[in-house]
């Protein structure tokens, strides 16, 4: 049976891709020290005989016993909620914690993914973002310790595969949803979702015309699988490439949930991005990938979660 270690395992998209890891065979280390991850994600999984949980932060040195096949460096906090409150902990665990886990895929001769972000080409002058556009990132702006965290995160992957030989895959992830995403995290599925559920005003940060993709997290947790078992040490981008404002996105929020929620309208925040979609054609030549979960098929279990959660707090 083949070990996989996994860094912020208790993550809303991390804790879906142990459960893949785990369904296909694999042993999985899950590495958390519940920054932003939830307990709860990972709950399912006590029991199962094939993983294992540490509570750590990567952040600082530790060593794994045993043989480790692949090594995912998944940690970080991914919402602007979270990596405004904690902008520190999100450039240590993009540099630091980075390191350490590229060291034990080195120590391990194992293979490494890291999780970046569409992030890395900040407020984008290409449209749609291909991997080989370097972005147009403010390195100094309010959300540049995400920002530049991951490209950092990537820059040093980069190097180990270089300079020491070790196997890397680099994935930039789209907007992504589903079941396990934080209610107050900050990204806009959640907070609309939070909002028409309780038939609150929905908030539209400028005039709405700022554009998303929305990859639903089972396909997203395929691509994953996908680049960690292939060859490809270059940036791949995953998400889903069908765009749409974010005023169409509300409405179909209020649509699909039956909400009586109105629209209010606030500044837009500061380097947010007013385009983005990825353009996913290598990920579809070198991986044979692509999404195949539409919007309604995917809000209908993330809205049932996310009732859940609710009413589970009333």
């Amino acid at each position: 049976m083949k070990r996989v270690a996994v860094s912020g395992a208790a993550g809303f998209v991390a804790s879906h891709l142990c459960d893949r890891l785990l369904a296909e065979g694999y042993s999985v280390l899950g590495l958390d020290n519940f920054l932003t991850g939830a307990e709860r994600n990972i709950a399912h999984l006590r029991g199962n005989s094939s993983f294992e949980f540490r509570k750590q932060d990567v952040t600082v040195p530790f060593t794994v016993d045993g043989p480790v096949d692949f090594v995912i460096h998944a940690a970080s906090p991914a919402s602007p909620r979270d990596y405004l409150a904690y902008p520190i902990e999100t450039l240590d665990v993009g540099s630091a914690g980075t390191r350490n886990m590229l060291e034990l895929a080195e120590q391990k001769k194992a293979k490494f993914l890291v999780t970046s972000t569409s992030e890395s080409y900040g407020d984008p002058t290409v449209h749609p973002q291909t991997e080989t556009y370097w972005g147009n990132v403010n390195p100094v702006g309010p959300r540049s310790c995400y920002d530049e965290s991951k490209r950092y995160a990537e820059a040093l992957t980069m190097a180990f595969h270089r300079a020491r030989g070790v196997k890397t895959s680099i994935a930039r992830i789209f907007n992504t949803y589903g079941p396990r995403m934080k209610l107050n995290d900050g990204r806009v599925v959640p907070a609309f979702l939070d909002q028409a559920l309780q038939n609150q005003p929905i908030t539209i940060f400028g005039d709405g015309s700022q554009t998303r993709s929305f990859c639903y997290v089972s396909d997203l947790v395929d691509g994953l699988y996908k680049l960690m078992l292939s060859n490809e040490a270059m940036p791949v981008n995953l998400g889903n490439p069908v765009e749409m404002t974010i005023l169409e996105f509300a409405t179909v929020i209020i649509q699909m949930t039956g909400s009586k929620s109105t629209l209010i309208r606030q500044p837009l925040p500061e380097d947010d991005p007013k385009q983005r979609r990825p353009d996913i054609a290598k990920a579809g030549r070198v991986l044979n990938w692509q999404p195949v979960v539409s919007l309604e098929e995917g809000l209908g279990p993330t809205i049932e979660y996310f009732q859940g959660i609710i009413a589970a707090a009333k």
